[in-house]
């Protein structure tokens, strides 16, 4: 039987990077799916022949989030995935830079799993996956002050949220990459205006010599959604290639 058959998962951010390979591996192991981002237009009810049903969301809409959870009361699985990396030093970041980020990393963390944990808690069936990063409280990195700051309060969500609900039946685990080949991470390149050298750069931080890649952060998501993790909760994987060490 695959790993994740009967179970519903929502995957914010879902669209491109990390959250659709997420989704993608989920689907793969037997999982209904709601591949939830602001990209989708969908608004149909109906899952695809794959088990897959695109929703538009927008995360930082707490109606949208609220009408979502109430329409499938029945996640098992949640991923908070979505996210926004504003570049600069503290002087550097805007106040509406760091506005957005802690919309995006924070709120929209709090907003989604606020709305479907009740319904996880009455069937004492849940688990919560936080998207954060190693560039939080674990480290630091150059000119990413508001990115650092708001990860971190998603690791102290996740510790908070699992110390809480352990004991009704629910799972709640982060995982905290470096840097991973993405498209996101592509355009954030681009936008130094060396993107070769701006690559060069961020190999160059990896123990490894190499970026991770989004089916590298899906597998350990995996992981923790199956049942082969019933004993994980509290937990923050580091998936970052030594860039911590």
């Amino acid at each position: 039987m695959s790993k994740l058959t009967a179970k519903t998962c929502l995957v914010t951010g879902a669209a491109q990077g990390i959250g659709a390979r997420i989704t993608e591996v989920f689907l793969e192991e037997g999982a209904r799916v709601i591949a939830a981002d602001l990209q989708y237009d969908g608004t149909g009810t109906g899952f695809d022949d794959t088990g897959r049903l695109n929703r538009h969301l927008d995360v930082t809409n707490p109606e949208q989030v609220a009408a979502l959870a109430a329409e499938f009361p029945d996640i098992n699985v949640l991923v908070n995935c979505a996210g926004y990396v504003a570049a600069g030093s503290v002087i550097d970041c805007t106040p509406a830079d760091f506005q957005r980020s802690v919309d995006l990393n924070v709120t929209a963390t709090y907003s989604v799993t606020a709305a479907v944990l009740p319904a996880m808690v009455e069937a004492r069936d849940g688990v919560i996956i936080n998207i954060a990063s190693v560039v939080s409280s674990v480290m630091a990195a150059p000119g990413r002050f508001a990115y650092g700051a708001t990860k971190a309060a998603v690791l102290g969500m996740t510790l908070s949220i699992a110390r809480d609900f352990s004991d009704k039946g629910i799972r709640c685990n982060a995982i905290s990459p470096g840097t991973v080949d993405t498209p996101s991470l592509h355009e954030r390149l681009a936008a130094t205006g060396d993107a070769e050298a701006a690559m060069t750069a961020f190999k160059a931080r990896q123990m490894t010599g190499r970026l991770g890649t989004v089916d590298e952060i899906a597998a350990v998501a995996l992981l923790m959604a199956s049942d082969d993790a019933t004993f994980m909760t509290g937990s923050n994987v580091v998936i970052d290639g030594g860039m911590s060490l």
